[in-house]
């Protein structure tokens, strides 16, 4: 499948990601307004995130991934940096 990279992601974030893919969380969007997104990690955690950059259309109940470490969060084959908030 081919991802879409914003242009806000780092090479430096994909090099941090790269060697370690067990780092990624995975969850669900639970709440989502294209600058911020609540996500329902399958951990039973839940956390918010500042999505940076361009707005990422993110969907209620959709599935994502977010790599704390380096700051990625992957969504809907886009790429994209995210912070905790």
């Amino acid at each position: 499948m081919s991802r879409t990279i914003s242009s806000t992601v780092h090479p430096i974030q994909r090099c941090m990601a790269a060697p370690n893919p067990a780092a990624w969380w995975d969850g669900l969007v639970i709440e989502a307004d294209g600058s911020t997104a609540t996500l329902a990690l399958l951990n039973g955690a839940t956390i918010r995130l500042r999505i940076v950059g361009p707005a990422v259309d993110l969907a209620v109940g959709e599935p994502v991934a977010f790599h704390p470490v380096a700051e990625l969060l992957s969504a809907s084959a886009i790429l994209t940096t995210a912070r905790t908030a």
